[in-house]
């Protein structure tokens, strides 16, 4: 099948009909989410997406997640086809006011046409920046568009968050950094979220025999290094430049993530 037609599935019926439900999640603006890419109806990292999704409803609702049905409605969205998929776990019944009364989690699966990261290279901005909970892919979103669009507004592609005390690098909008020192690839530590796309590229390399490192990375640390690179669901992008510093063309780096982007297996989204 090719891609599928633009489905938003909630708790497995269709949503259009349902305008209260979706009023309380952009009003409340309270949940969490996972986004992947669907081809054929098989996507990568499943059981790294149902983690995210387990320990968000755990910590936001105190409520397990009912893994069998989101997994048929993510099958039934996708329709056996080609897409960009998001589940996203919100509560229709949940009050601001009293945040920890029990309330039943409601699960919006929206599929929509298939994307790949662009071939083009990414320049970025550093900006001070802490996202707030990193350890939840949550809905709250708007400081990363914000300084998205205020790093175009400086001619830039995207923003490369920093925190403001120490200058580590952290994360970029809505993706992981790496960086490639010519023999190995480090990994910024520092608080953030961290994207099933990094653990698979990380479980990829390790296959692959390529050394890894994780610790923090300075801005100051920037110029040390040969290569730089960008990583989510939509898949890898080369950053070319950070600020005033220009990274060139690494086509040894650019061959091993590809071969470590295609070590995971491409699961089957229907049980």
């Amino acid at each position: 099948m090719g891609t599928v037609t633009p489905v938003h599935l909630l708790d497995g019926l269709p949503a259009d009909a349902e305008g209260a439900a979706l009023r309380a999640l952009a009003l409340t603006n309270y949940g969490h989410f996972t986004s992947l890419q669907v081809r054929a109806g098989r996507a990568q990292g499943l059981a790294l997406h149902f983690e995210r999704l387990r320990l968000g409803n755990v910590e936001l609702f105190d409520e397990p997640l009912d893994e069998d049905a989101v997994r048929g409605w993510m099958a039934q969205a996708a329709a056996g086809g080609d897409c960009s998929l998001r589940v996203t776990v919100f509560a229709r019944g949940f009050d601001h006011r009293q945040p920890l009364r029990r309330v039943a989690p409601d699960v919006l699966v929206s599929a929509s046409a298939p994307v790949s990261a662009p071939a083009s290279p990414l320049r970025v901005q550093v900006r001070h920046f802490f996202r707030p909970v990193p350890q939840l892919k949550h809905v709250g979103t708007f400081p990363l568009f914000h300084h998205r669009r205020q790093a175009q507004m400086a001619g830039f592609d995207d923003a490369l968050f920093v925190d403001g005390g120490q200058a580590r690098i952290s994360e970029g909008t809505v993706w992981n950094i790496g960086f490639w020192d010519g023999v190995r690839v480090v990994w910024p530590q520092a608080p953030a979220l961290r994207g099933t796309a990094e653990r698979l590229l990380q479980l990829g390399l390790a296959a692959h025999g390529v050394a890894q490192e994780i610790r923090p990375v300075s801005v100051d640390e920037l110029p040390a290094f040969r290569a730089a690179f960008a990583c989510n669901a939509n898949g890898v992008q080369p950053v070319v430049a950070i600020d005033e510093l220009d990274y060139p063309d690494e086509p040894e780096l650019r061959a091993l993530l590809d071969a470590a982007a295609a070590h995971a297996a491409w699961e089957p989204l229907s049980l």
